[in-house]
């Protein structure tokens, strides 16, 4: 019994060796550190000693996953919904070729000459037509097949094409057309009622609103891109209604046309132009805003053409030296030079030299506001029209005519109307020689530089001024005068200063000189060209 048991204690013990043996060459294989260098911390050299066992470094396990990290929101819905309404515009137009133009001059018996002569001499190259064609975009905006685009897409164009995403193709007409904010619309005869988008309200958007074109850049098909409103109401020089919406939505070349998206799916601006050196996008593009460009679609639908509202006067900015010789309180609203004499003006409701600050209850803030805001307005609606007259406001009511193509109340062939009662002050008392031999007595005067003198028969042949301006003729101007820097010239005339007619030298100097007294910084001087054209100046007075 007693060997037993010391033989299962031997066998155990052998055992629990065994395990020990195997078990120390793993562990040292898991946790034998690289030596160190000599030097370094460790054992010195020529030391027998071991150096202690670093410690076994700490792995941490990974985090448990968590959610992804999301991007913007994805637009993918929106525009699913909107690229079937989106079409290119294919045109083409037949332009006849002038010619070869002048030959290049090749020397007799150079090897090239029957070459030269094969090309240039050959029929075809003669005087024939050749076919160009565009691609632009547009949109749906009615089902039965209304399509909205720029002029300038099919301008010329012979022939004009819609195609639609799904790759189908209608012969299109043109309904109407305006050159002013480069808009056209189509009709395009469909067989099944067409995925149409909807007009929103552009006034609504603001700067760093996300919108969204849509279009054909570079004839590569529908395409989409995405930004925000970079700035409101540009004047590029495109027109005189210019109140373009800036984005940095991509927008390049057959973008032309297509529609600009806010966030809801609503058309708020139609792309026209961009800013680039390149001729590529760098971010800088404008669309019309609907505000501007619903109603005039909708006039060419209706009437083929637009009907815009006229107000009949001739306008001039407001600068600062004029805004203070009239006491307003800063630059702002629309100097009126002159007013048309067959215009909706009839009784003198707005006269030259008032300012119109409010028109219809939209604030006129820089002169170019006032035409769009006309245009915007019905054909012979009374409108309410608040104006600074003699240094007061008052709203007087005008009602507005239409505005043609032909004549413009902008246009320079239109002849300003004298102000109300201008003509009758103006007139001599004729067989009064009293009054004839004061006005001959009259002496030239020097102001500001320039020289005045009465308006007589013998003047008015000098200057070739016409026989219904009125006022004291400018002789002379000194170089580098305050006239002259005015932009003031000999043959011109001195009308009105501070709203006051004059008819002597003396009448200015007296007029100047109240103004001086009144603590004036400019007198307020109407001024006309030979042909009766007014503007105004405001003259130094400091």
């Amino acid at each position: 019994m007693a060997h037993s048991v010391r033989s299962s204690f031997k066998h155990t013990v052998m055992l629990t060796a065994a395990f020990a043996v195997l078990a120390g060459p793993l562990q040292a294989i898991a946790q034998t550190p690289v030596p160190p260098s000599p030097g370094q911390n460790g054992n010195p050299p020529g030391s027998m000693l071991p150096a202690p066992p670093t410690p076994s470094p700490t792995i941490n396990p990974p985090p448990p996953p968590g959610p992804a990290a999301a991007g913007p929101a994805s637009i993918a819905d929106l525009a699913e919904g909107l690229l079937d309404a989106v079409v290119n515009i294919s045109t083409s137009q037949s332009v006849k070729d002038g010619g070869a133009g002048p030959q290049p001059q090749i020397q007799e018996g150079s090897p090239f000459q029957e070459f030269f002569e094969d090309f240039f001499d050959s029929p075809d190259n003669q005087n024939g037509n050749q076919k160009v064609s565009s691609l632009g975009s547009g949109f749906v905006i009615d089902p039965a097949g209304f399509v909205v685009t720029n002029n300038h897409v099919i301008e010329g164009a012979d022939d004009i094409e819609v195609i639609f995403p799904n790759g189908s193709k209608l012969k299109a007409r043109l309904v109407g057309t305006d050159t002013k904010t480069d808009l056209s619309v189509l009709k395009v005869e469909p067989k099944t009622p067409l995925k149409a988008v909807r007009f929103g309200d552009s006034r609504r958007m603001r700067i760093g609103d996300w919108v969204m074109a849509i279009g054909n850049p570079f004839g590569l098909g529908g395409s989409v891109t995405l930004g925000i409103i970079s700035a409101r109401g540009r004047n590029i020089n495109a027109g005189p209604y210019d109140n373009f919406i800036q984005t940095d939505a991509a927008i390049n070349k057959g973008n032309s046309g297509g529609p600009l998206f806010n966030m809801r799916g609503e058309v708020i601006g139609i792309n026209t132009a961009i800013i680039s050196p390149s001729g590529g996008s760098i971010g800088i593009g404008f669309a019309v805003p609907t505000e501007l460009a619903e109603n005039i679609v909708h006039q060419l639908i209706e009437f083929g053409e637009t009907r815009r509202g006229w107000l009949g006067v001739r306008i001039q900015p407001v600068t600062d030296d004029v805004a203070s010789s009239l006491g307003l309180d800063r630059a702002r609203g629309a100097l009126v030079s002159g007013v048309v004499s067959d215009g909706p003006i009839k009784n003198g409701e707005i006269k030259a030299g008032d300012v119109i600050l409010t028109f219809d209850g939209q604030p006129v803030n820089e002169m170019r506001d006032l035409p769009r805001i006309v245009a915007e307005s019905p054909v012979g609606k009374d409108v309410d029209v608040v104006i600074l007259r003699d240094g007061k406001e008052q709203t007087v009511k005008v009602p507005l005519g239409r505005l043609e193509d032909s004549a413009e109340a902008e246009d320079d062939t239109e002849q300003p109307s004298l102000p109300e009662g201008q003509g009758q002050d103006m007139s001599p008392d004729n067989g009064a020689p009293d009054d004839q031999k004061g006005e001959a007595d009259q002496g030239p005067a020097v102001t500001f530089g320039m020289t005045l003198a009465v308006l007589d028969e013998e003047r008015r042949k000098s200057f070739s001024i016409a026989e219904s301006v009125e006022g004291v003729v400018i002789t002379a101007v000194e170089p580098n005068s305050p006239a002259a820097q005015k932009g003031l010239k000999a043959g011109e005339v001195v009308v009105e200063v501070a709203q006051d007619f004059v008819e002597s030298p003396d009448d200015v100097a007296t007029r100047i000189k109240m103004l001086k007294a009144e603590g004036r910084r400019n007198a307020h001087v109407m001024i006309s060209d030979p042909a009766g054209n007014l503007r105004f100046v405001a003259l130094p007075l400091e």
